[in-house]
């Protein structure tokens, strides 16, 4: 099966602060701290970010843990790195990474949805469970699981300083809600300094799970697991290696 590869992460990653600049995840990551718990290690608290992306929301984590960053656009992690100089940056796939350590947090966001099959998510979570040491957390936030998909739109964008501006449209729907896979159709228009504009169109295909199969492969993944909804209805999953 080809990959689809949807192109804003590679040809257009530099729009990407225009897009979801570090300010849009504040919320989210004062909600997000609080359910990772107590570090293993408090003075030196590590956390392994698996398909970081642009790193708006590690910027909001570093201050309380030393990161490692990891995806596998390298489009993606230089804009992660002028806005996370002082962390970690690597190359991996997060079905793949074999890194040799263990953090005390190893958290998966977003970037999970791009796990369309079964055999993709229990790979990340395996490389999840494989980095987390003993007492550890991971964390995982979907978007959607099957139980919480509503198809709709959203809308969004800002400008740049240089007169450059971004503007998106984000449809979402389901054309097989007996399949494990949604749809998320994007139109982009992009203004450059010149004020010249472009539009592209962007499919993204993402996967779509009940959360009793999620529970399932955290298990076989020899984690075991729990999910909590936050503020914006999403599923959290926050899990402790077996035994802990």
């Amino acid at each position: 099966m080809t990959e689809p590869r949807p192109v804003f992460y590679d040809e257009l990653a530099e729009w990407w602060p225009l897009l979801s600049p570090p300010e849009h995840y504040l919320e989210e990551a004062a909600d997000l701290l609080p359910r990772l718990g107590p570090p293993t290690t408090p003075d030196s608290a590590t956390l392994l970010e698996l398909g970081s992306g642009g790193g708006s929301l590690a910027s909001h984590l570093k201050a309380h843990f030393t990161l490692t960053l990891t995806d596998r656009s390298p489009g993606m992690l230089a804009v992660s790195r002028k806005v996370n100089p002082e962390c970690e940056h690597l190359l991996g796939d997060m079905r793949t990474l074999r890194l040799g350590r263990r953090f005390d947090v190893v958290l998966i966001h977003d970037a999970i949805m791009y796990a369309t099959e079964p055999a993709q998510v229990e790979a990340a979570l395996a490389t999840a469970a494989v980095h987390c040491r003993p007492g550890g957390t991971v964390a995982v936030l979907p978007d959607y699981v099957r139980e919480t998909f509503t198809p709709g739109t959203d809308d969004g964008g800002e400008d740049g300083a240089d007169g450059s501006g971004f503007r998106y449209l984000e449809w979402r729907w389901d054309p097989d809600p007996a399949d494990d896979t949604y749809l998320v159709d994007y139109a982009f228009l992009l203004r450059s300094p010149s004020g010249a504009v472009r539009a592209v169109h962007d499919r993204h295909v993402e996967g779509l799970f009940a959360r009793a199969r999620w529970l399932e492969w955290f298990a076989a993944a020899g984690l075991s697991a729990r999910s909590s909804i936050d503020p914006w209805g999403r599923d959290v999953f926050i899990a402790k290696p077996n035994g802990q």
